[in-house]
C-alpha cells in the first residue's frame, strides 16, 4: 500500500478526509493511555479474590497470549495503515461480510469500553467521603443512582466534545494523561513496596494457588485481559498518522510491553502490601467488603495518606482518559463500516475538523444506552472480554490469509515466525473467549445475530445496482466457528453444563480453533479480489465494483 497523501480533502469534489496529523509519540500515548484505564484500579482486587497469589500467573499468560495478537496486529497496521483496521482487515482478505461481522464486533467492544471506565471513575469517586455522604452516586451494590448517571453522562458530553474538537486535540490530551496514568501506577508501586512488603501473603490463603488452575484461568476474563486490552487502538487511528507504515507497529509493540511490565509490578506490590490477618485463611475479602478503591486504602493503611490523596485524582484521569480514547476508536470503526457499506453511509461524514463527527455522535447515544442494562463495571468486563477476544481473532487469520493472498505487499513489520504464531494467536483468542464464560458468549451470539439484522436493513437502503456482493463463500466458515465456541463453552467449565472434563475442555478449543483457522484460510478470496479491495481502498474508495465482488 502507498503512503497516503495528508491532504484532508479532494480538490475536485471537494469531499473531507481524516488529517493525518499523529506521529509515533502521540500513537503510541493512544495505544498505552488505553491499555491503563480502570484495569489497574480494580483489576489487583479482583483477580486476587478469584487466583490468590497465583493471579500473577494470569498477568503472565493473559500477557503472553495478547503479545502474540498484538504483533499480529502490529504487522497489519503497518502494511494496511487505514482508519478502523480491525474491521477492514478481513474484509480484505474475506469480503465484505466477514469484514461486517469482526468490525461489529470491534465496534461493540469498543463502543461500551467509554462507559465502564465512567462507571470506574465514579466507583472511585464514591470512596470520598464527602461525595459519599452527599452526592450518592452509587448503590450499595456499585450500580449508578439517578446522580451517578446524571454526572456519569457529563464525562460522556466532555468525551465526545473533544472528540469532535479534532484528532491533534485528542493526542494532545490523551499524551499528557498517559504519561500521568503510568507515573501514578509506577509510584505506588514504589510506596508500597517500600513501606509494607510481606513476602508471606505469596503463600497465604491455602498456598500460592488457593483454587488451582481453574482460578488462574477464571481470573483472565475477570478483570485481566481486560486490563491489557487496548493496544490496538493506534490501528484504530491509523489513518490519521502522519507516518502509518513506521510508527503504527513500533507504536503497538512499545505500549503493549510498557503496559504489560506496569501491570505485573502493580499485582506484586498488592499481594505484598496485604494485612496478612486478612489473607490468612482465604482470599475472598483481601481488603473490606464492598471497597471499591484497593490501592487507596493500602495507600492509607501503610500510612501514606497523601498516596492515597494522589490516587483519587488519578482514579478519575486514568479511566476517563481511556473512555475517551475508546469512544475515538468506536467512531473510526464505525466510519469504516460506513465506508465499506454496511452501516449506512451517513456515518462517514466527516466534520470541519476532519473526524468522524456522525459516527462520534453515534458513540455517545450507544454508550449512554450501555449505563441502563449493564449498571456497574463488573457487569460490562466479561461481556467486553468476550467482544474482545472475537475481535483479535480475526486479526491473526487476516494476516495468515492475506501473506497467502497478497504476500507480494511490503510489510514493513513482520510478525515472526508468523506460520506458528498466527495460528496460536487464534487458538489464544478463542481460550479467552472460551474462559469468559457461557453467560458472556451467549450474549455475545444474540449481537452478532443483531447486528446482522443492522446489516441486512442497511443492504435494503442501497439500490440493487449498487450493492457489493458480501463474499458469502469466503464467510461460510464464520458461523461454525461463533456457534461451535458457544456450544463449547455451554458443556464448559466456565457458566456451564462442567459436562467436559477439566482440561479436556481446553484440549477440544484448541484442536477446534485450528480446524477453524487452516479452513478459513482456505476459503480466502483470490488474489485479484484481495488486491481490488486494497487497490480501492488505495484509491479512496471502500467496496470494489459489484462485477469484481461476485460471489
Amino acid at each position: 500500500m502507498t503512503r497516503p497523501s495528508a491532504a484532508g480533502s479532494d480538490s475536485a469534489t471537494g469531499t473531507r478526509h481524516l488529517h493525518r496529523a499523529v506521529g509515533f509519540w502521540g500513537l503510541m500515548f493512544i495505544s498505552l493511555g488505553s491499555i491503563i484505564g480502570s484495569g489497574w484500579l480494580l483489576g489487583a482486587l479482583t483477580t486476587a479474590v478469584i487466583a490468590g497469589p497465583a493471579s500473577l500467573i494470569s498477568w503472565v499468560l493473559a500477557s503472553t497470549m495478547l503479545a502474540v495478537l498484538a504483533l499480529a496486529h502490529a504487522e497489519l497496521g503497518a502494511t494496511y495503515p487505514i482508519a478502523g483496521g480491525t474491521a477492514r482487515f478481513p474484509f480484505f482478505a474475506f469480503g465484505p461480510l466477514v469484514g461486517f461481522t469482526a468490525g461489529w464486533m470491534s465496534w461493540l467492544r469498543s463502543v461500551l469500553i467509554s462507559p465502564i471506565e465512567v462507571e470506574a471513575t465514579l466507583s472511585y469517586m464514591d470512596r470520598i467521603g464527602w461525595v459519599h455522604d452527599r452526592v450518592h452516586v452509587l448503590h450499595p451494590n456499585g450500580t449508578l443512582t439517578a446522580a451517578g448517571l446524571l454526572i456519569a453522562s457529563v464525562f460522556m458530553l466532555i468525551f465526545t466534545l473533544i472528540n469532535v474538537l479534532g484528532v491533534r486535540l485528542l493526542s494532545g490530551i490523551n499524551s499528557v494523561t498517559a504519561v500521568v496514568k503510568t507515573a501514578v501506577p509506577l509510584l505506588t508501586v514504589v510506596v508500597l513496596m517500600a513501606l509494607s512488603f510481606h513476602g508471606s501473603n505469596f503463600t497465604a490463603g491455602g498456598g500460592f494457588a488457593p483454587h488451582g488452575a481453574h482460578g488462574v484461568f477464571a481470573a483472565l476474563p475477570a478483570g485481566v485481559v481486560f486490563a491489557l486490552l487496548g493496544f490496538e487502538q493506534a490501528i484504530q487511528l491509523a489513518g490519521e498518522a502522519r507516518d502509518p507504515q513506521r510508527d503504527v507497529s513500533r507504536a503497538v509493540i512499545v505500549a503493549m510491553a510498557v503496559g504489560t511490565a506496569l501491570y505485573l509490578l502493580l499485582q506484586i506490590a498488592f499481594i505484598a502490601a496485604l494485612n496478612p490477618d486478612a489473607v490468612t485463611h482465604s482470599w475472598d475479602n483481601p481488603v473490606g467488603k464492598g471497597n471499591f478503591g484497593p490501592y487507596a486504602t493500602l495507600a492509607t493503611f501503610v500510612g501514606a495518606g497523601w498516596l492515597a490523596t494522589i490516587l483519587y485524582v488519578d482514579a478519575v484521569i486514568s479511566p476517563a482518559g481511556t473512555g475517551l480514547v475508546y469512544m475515538a476508536g468506536a467512531a473510526r470503526l464505525s466510519y469504516a463500516m460506513g465506508r465499506e457499506r454496511v452501516l449506512p453511509q451517513a456515518l462517514t461524514q466527516v466534520g470541519r475538523s476532519r473526524v468522524p463527527v456522525v459516527s462520534i455522535l453515534l458513540a455517545f447515544v450507544v454508550g449512554e444506552i450501555a449505563f441502563l442494562p449493564f449498571p456497574s463495571w463488573q457487569a460490562l468486563v466479561s461481556v467486553v472480554t468476550s467482544a474482545a477476544a472475537i475481535m483479535y481473532a480475526f486479526a491473526p487469520v487476516a494476516l495468515y490469509a492475506l501473506r497467502v493472498q497478497d504476500g507480494g505487499r511490503n510489510r514493513p513489520y513482520r510478525l515472526p515466525a508468523g506460520p506458528v504464531l498466527a495460528p496460536a494467536g487464534f487458538v489464544f483468542a478463542n481460550l479467552i473467549f472460551y474462559w469468559s464464560g457461557y453467560e458472556a458468549d451467549w450474549k455475545l451470539g444474540i449481537a452478532a445475530l443483531l447486528g446482522f439484522v443492522v446489516l441486512a436493513l442497511t443492504r435494503r437502503g442501497i439500490p440493487a445496482a449498487e450493492r457489493s456482493g458480501l463474499r458469502a463463500k469466503s464467510a461460510a466458515w464464520v458461523w461454525p466457528w461463533l456457534g461451535g465456541m458457544i456450544l463449547i463453552g455451554h458443556f464448559g467449565r466456565y457458566g456451564g453444563t462442567r459436562a467436559l472434563p477439566a482440561w479436556w475442555d481446553l484440549a477440544i478449543v484448541i484442536v477446534f480453533s485450528l480446524a477453524i483457522f487452516y479452513t478459513a484460510v482456505g476459503m480466502a478470496m483470490p488474489p485479484e479480489a484481495v488486491e481490488a479491495a486494497v487497490q480501492h481502498e488505495e484509491a479512496d474508495e471502500s467496496v470494489p465494483p459489484p462485477a469484481a465482488s461476485a460471489q
